[in-house]
């Protein structure tokens, strides 16, 4: 029987395994699930469920020395980074129990004619979430606590590499009082996870991961008539525009890429310098990101880590070459030690090479040379990419000018690193369909139920 596995990246050793779940016990899980589910959704109140999600929250901040250490040792997040992940995971979860009444409550409407009508909200039924181990906490949490304070039930499939982590949500949940079946940690495969997905009784998925994945479990759900919500890859764009404080912005953009160690889904990628700010951007940029070194993920000085895995690291690696091997210009780096990848930048990158439509998933950024403001705009919008963005500029006007035109989910002006539980995650074209955290990410998986009364 196949295992998930806790290999340590830093190390390179293997500190646990989990057996993945039979098919008996896939189905006693889904039945749980759809058994609690009437109880949980009709038999309790939104007050109640918010009361037992602030009780998660307390438990993240209660555990989380023990759980940044799960994270670190599972997919070599700096620990520095692990704890601020538990700390966020928290937060959302408090997000969603103290605003419960706004999001639960009837929305009136204005209408022609006499009477009355409202919007309500109720939930779908069990639903299952596929997981990533970037952000083995924070992913959990944005998914499971809106739809649990609606009334749905979870079942959460997490990826392969953190079985630990996954554990110690499900524990956490059971301790905080959630009823049996509410919130079910699952060890399944692939296939097990598409026949969850295509199960009757399931009523939706959200995935957080690749484009492969996600195209996958959306066509089981398209052939099934399920919700999908999908939070797939980037490529963001950093553009920068104009600045009265170049170092600053420099800074930004080393701090965007860096974010765990290259490995988030909206970290920015893509550096779109206008031409007067180029040569001098690339010369500051290049210094300042060689001053951060791959180490060990518990120095306390540590900012980049090693990668998830040495397999990761081998992917990266062959990025870099063939980027390299295509015309493009290696600035800096390209070199790793096991899991460990040295800051890179490439520059020169044309539609060309296949470097201009990847994701480089670690500590990799490209570097581009725009004309104009409408140049820079070409270059943001010329990936099959649209997630997030970033954008730098001393001038109001075109700040909304250019973020209106930008194809993504969410543009950042003057600013990075700024996601926050109320703020509407998710993206465009090939980085997905939905969206996670605020009041949007809540009403994902309802049924907004028109009641209109004479």
């Amino acid at each position: 029987m196949a295992e998930y596995t806790v290999t340590n990246p830093a190390t390179g050793k293997t500190t646990a395994t989990y057996p993945e779940l039979s098919d008996a016990q896939v189905e006693a899980a889904v039945s749980t699930a759809h058994a609690a589910f009437t109880e949980w959704s009709t038999g309790t109140t939104p007050a109640e469920r918010a009361n037992l999600l602030r009780r998660v929250a307390e438990l993240h901040r209660e555990r989380r020395e023990a759980l940044a250490d799960l994270i670190v040792e599972e997919m070599g997040k700096i620990r520095e980074g692990a704890l601020g992940e538990v700390d966020f995971a928290a937060d959302i979860i408090d997000y969603y129990a103290e605003n419960a009444e706004q999001i639960t409550a009837d929305q009136p409407l204005t209408i022609q004619g006499e009477g009355s009508a409202v919007i309500r909200r109720s939930a779908l039924g069990p639903l299952l979430g596929i997981m990533p181990w970037n952000f083995p906490f924070y992913q959990v949490a944005r998914f499971a606590a809106p739809n649990l304070l609606n009334g749905n039930t979870i079942l959460l499939k997490h990826a392969r590499q953190c079985p630990a982590s996954s554990a110690a949500i499900e524990d956490i949940f059971h301790d905080a009082g959630f009823p049996d079946g509410a919130y079910t940690n699952l060890y399944v495969s692939n296939a097990q996870a598409a026949d969850i997905v295509a199960d009757r009784r399931v009523q939706g998925v959200s995935l957080t991961g690749s484009e492969r994945a996600g195209s996958s479990v959306a066509e089981v759900a398209g052939r099934h008539l399920k919700k999908v919500v999908l939070e797939l890859g980037g490529s963001d764009p950093f553009i920068l525009l104009s600045t009265r404080d170049l170092d600053s912005v420099v800074q930004a953009a080393v701090d965007a890429r860096l974010d765990n160690s290259g490995q988030s889904c909206n970290g920015a990628k893509r550096f779109i310098i206008i031409d007067d700010l180029y040569d001098d951007f690339l010369a500051r940029f290049t210094a300042r990101m060689s001053e951060n070194a791959a180490v060990d993920p518990l120095a306390d000085d540590a900012v980049l880590g090693p990668l998830s895995s040495e397999g990761a690291a081998d992917s990266l690696e062959a990025q870099v070459r063939r980027a390299v091997s295509q015309g493009a210009n290696l600035a800096l780096g390209g070199n790793r030690n096991g899991a460990f990848f040295e800051p890179t930048v490439l520059t020169d990158v044309d539609p060309e090479m296949d470097a201009w439509g990847e994701e480089f998933f670690g500590p990799v950024a490209t570097v581009y040379r725009a004309t104009d403001e409408n140049d820079a705009v070409r270059i943001a919008n010329g990936t099959d990419f649209g997630l997030g963005s970033y954008l730098f500029t001393t001038d109001p006007d075109q700040a909304e000018r250019v973020a209106t035109r930008l194809e993504a989910g969410m543009v950042y002006v003057n600013l990075v690193l700024a996601d926050s539980p109320e703020l509407p995650f998710g993206g465009v074209k090939r980085s997905g369909m939905g969206r996670e955290l605020g009041y949007l990410g809540a009403d994902e998986f309802v049924n907004k139920k028109l009641i209109r009364t004479a």
